[in-house]
């Protein structure tokens, strides 16, 4: 199993992403990391209730929706919902694909009888590993939080709808460079499984936490085999991508 030369799991395959973000045992690690990324929005969350990832249309012949992770926010009035989704390769139409997702939420909140429509907040985070084609020439933006606004007056319309895209690839800042809490989850998210060792200069002990739980070693040999399979597919998937990217440049020259 070659993959054990790593100390740390890869998050951004789909084992290492649940196991570190999706798990009931890790959940003090998703709060950090929701909430840094919801930092200026009036929510904080206190503790997070984890819902079914597999959500049906109300109709038979409504499409399904298998979210990374969804959950809710537990304490308070809000109750506001989050859907966390890693996506490892492009895809056409992804934003789309983040709108539909973000109607089985408002959907499963419809109420028979005598209801007055409130709805609760919903937030859609994606984690993406790639950059979409229309941000490509701006290469030092790869926080985007996007809401509903007036067109004319760039005010918000509705702010119970927000969607929240990391573009990964674009963030190179160094250790030694990072300034605020963001960076530092930005840092150690891509960097995670090229590290050798804890990064002393990560004081926060969420991160200590998040380290520990991201350790190969302290993974049963079952869970190591799942993660080796789960490690391959991401691997097989950027090497597509490559070759497919190194043939339509070749295209191109001919």
């Amino acid at each position: 199993m070659t993959y054990l030369t790593d100390k740390y799991l890869n998050p951004f395959t789909d084992f290492g992403f649940k196991k570190l973000f999706g798990s009931e045992a890790n959940k003090t690690i998703l709060i950090d990391f929701l909430n840094t990324l919801l930092e200026g929005e009036e929510s904080t969350i206190v503790d997070l209730t984890f819902i079914s990832n597999e959500q049906l249309g109300k109709q038979m012949v409504d499409r399904r929706a298998v979210f990374d992770i969804y959950c809710e926010n537990e304490k308070g009035e809000k109750g506001e919902k989050f859907i966390v989704e890693l996506q490892k390769s492009k895809q056409n139409f992804f934003k789309d694909r983040s709108v539909f997702y973000s109607s089985f939420p408002i959907q499963e909140q419809g109420q028979k009888g005598n209801w007055n429509f409130e709805l609760k907040a919903i937030y859609t985070i994606a984690i993406l590993d790639f950059v979409f084609d229309e941000d490509k020439e701006d290469k030092e933006k790869y926080f985007y939080k996007v809401k509903l606004s007036d067109v004319d007056t760039n005010k918000v319309f509705y702010d119970k709808l927000t969607f929240i895209y990391l573009e990964m690839p674009k963030f190179t800042k160094p250790l030694a460079e990072l300034n605020t809490h963001f960076e530092r989850w930005m840092y150690v998210f891509k960097n995670l499984d090229s590290l050798q060792a804890y990064p002393e200069s990560l004081t926060n002990g969420i991160f200590k936490s998040f380290f520990a739980e991201a350790e190969l070693a302290q993974l049963p040999l079952d869970k190591q085999r799942e993660y080796e399979n789960s490690l391959k597919y991401y691997r097989d998937l950027n090497n597509v991508i490559d070759t497919a990217f190194d043939d339509g440049k070749e295209l191109g020259k001919a």
